[in-house]
């Protein structure tokens, strides 16, 4: 299965090599922690090793004008801390149609499917040929939304047979069928907390039997909306049978740590139902908590006994700002980093493996030494399945310097964005989320070469 019995061994060694030293206790965990809060809203999340310099012009060439203006705005809010904070302080207050004029395209795929497909053309162009895309609305703690959930569901539905598998078979047509698995699967992201009512108690308390009704139709509506995405595979397989991974994928996204036990077996269960053949349903793990490796070694220990497959979507995680219990999140950012970089390794070590619990994989992040790690990897890879198998992704408007460096210096092809669409209420409320989550990560490729970037770019095409 590999090009290099070095890379096997190497494998192989770290999926059995203790990945962590012993947790920092007292002054320097607090130390950590404290910093992680004042200096990098998002550095457990998104942060790693120090980078070298990114060819920003390079990858602004690709944009075209609105988005550049965009990227202005954005550079601009990111020339200091101070200016941040203040651009996260006036955001509430923005009029709706003022971000949608600066900054929307940049961050948000559209409103409608038809904008959406519109967005993922634009991908396309720029060596991004699939999108995981999720309707971002959000019902915690009871939290008013503009549309029903009735609504959320049908629009996830629709998601996928209107928009991922038109724009999957698309991108097969253009590539050619002899080179399908070159394509990324179309993934559609499904947030729990979005999919019934009172859906916090339902997942703080799944397991008393008071509330075991409501799980259970919390599981059969994700089930239906997975059952969507199989169908859309099997007859896709039967057009294409050459295709080594599942044409759409159903992502189950992670949620705050006190609700993420329900969520582990909402996807174990969806898990056991739907990934017998193929990794229809792919899970989350956070991998700044510290359970995150126990866990996935577990879950491979009940896939084997279950007669299933995993398929794992690896984030550093996403909710280091408001996580009240510390002790949860490893002590320092280094561990973070080295149990996320094990996490990739071991996975991509068990799919490789002659009888792997582990089916598909989304390196998530917008690292450029994580991305490389992994395309360094899966270069040494000579299976087709499992490199059809494993996917890199960032979000949309960010990390596309990092993307930029995949699919143009790397020749990668199994690369994504995350694209959120819905109602731009909602939407307004994601982008504040992600100036509150990602700030640092967002100042790493903006600020002031930004705006230089961006400014070159602009008089270069105007002149």
């Amino acid at each position: 299965m590999f090009r290099s019995p070095s890379l096997a061994s190497r494998i192989a060694k770290a999926s059995s090599a203790p990945l962590l030293k012993q947790p920092a206790n007292g002054f320097f965990a607090r130390r950590y922690i404290s910093n992680t809060q004042k200096t990098s809203t998002g550095a457990a999340v998104h942060a790693h090793h120090t980078s070298p310099k990114q060819n920003t012009d390079s990858y602004l060439d690709t944009l075209n004008t609105s988005e550049l203006l965009g990227y202005g705005i954005i550079g601009m809010c990111t020339l200091s801390k101070p200016i941040l904070n203040l651009a996260i302080r006036v955001f509430p207050y923005t009029p709706l149609w003022v971000i949608k004029a600066l900054v929307y395209k940049n961050y948000c795929g559209g409103d409608t499917l038809p904008e959406m497909m519109k967005t993922g053309e634009r991908l396309s162009q720029r060596g991004i040929r699939n999108m995981m895309v999720s309707y971002t609305l959000e019902a915690c703690d009871g939290k008013k939304m503009s549309v029903s959930i009735e609504k959320i569901i049908e629009e996830t539905r629709r998601s996928i047979r209107e928009l991922l598998v038109p724009h999957t078979v698309k991108m097969i047509q253009q590539t050619g069928a002899e080179n399908i698995n070159s394509i990324p699967p179309g993934y559609v992201a499904l947030k729990p907390t979005a999919l019934i009512e009172n859906a916090a108690d339902i997942l703080l308390h799944y397991q008393e039997p008071a509330y075991k009704a409501r799980y259970e139709q919390l599981l059969n509506t994700c089930s239906d909306i997975v059952k969507v995405a199989e169908d859309a595979n099997a007859s896709l397989h039967k057009q294409y049978p050459g295709r080594k991974s599942p044409f759409i994928v159903v992502i189950v996204d992670a949620e705050r740590n006190d609700l993420q036990q329900a969520v582990y077996k909402l996807q174990r269960d969806l898990f056991a139902r739907f990934n017998n053949l193929e990794p229809t349903v792919v899970g989350t793990m956070q991998m700044y908590l510290k359970e995150s490796t126990p866990n996935l070694i577990k879950e491979s220990e009940l896939a084997k006994k279950g007669g299933y497959l995993l398929g794992w979507k690896l984030v550093r995680g996403a909710y280091i700002h408001t996580e009240p219990n510390r002790a949860v999140i490893h002590d320092t950012k280094a561990d973070t980093d080295a149990n996320y970089d094990a996490g990739i390794t071991r996975t991509l070590a068990e799919m490789c493996s002659t009888k792997p619990t582990v089916g598909h994989l989304v390196v998530a992040s917008h690292n450029s030494d994580t991305q490389r790690m992994a395309t360094d990897l899966l270069d040494k890879v000579s299976n087709e399945k499992v490199r059809a198998n494993v996917v890199l992704g960032q979000l949309l408007g960010m990390g596309d310097n990092v993307t930029y460096y995949l699919t143009t210096h790397r020749n990668v092809k199994n690369i994504i964005k995350y694209v959120p669409w819905g109602p731009p209420l909602e939407t307004k409320d994601y982008l504040l989320r992600r100036l509150e989550e990602n700030g640092d990560a967002v100042r790493a490729d903006s600020g002031w070469p930004l705006l230089k970037g961006v400014a070159k770019t602009l008089f270069k095409r105007v002149f």
